[in-house]
């Protein structure tokens, strides 16, 4: 099983779903599914942005 952090990185940020999506091109509602770990399928593109994004 592969865990996503997303949250607790954007938590430690303080931010938004809106502001991830935004500042990596992303859909939002990838960004949530991310987010709230629900993500059934995910490109490998849609996991490398938000990584480089917050480092």
């Amino acid at each position: 099983m592969i865990r996503c952090h997303l949250s607790r990185f954007m938590g430690e940020r303080k931010m938004k779903v809106v502001d991830v999506a935004r500042e990596t091109g992303l859909n939002r509602n990838t960004v949530t599914l991310l987010y709230k770990e629900m993500a059934q399928r995910v490109d490998l593109d849609a996991i490398e942005k938000p990584c480089r994004s917050l480092g």
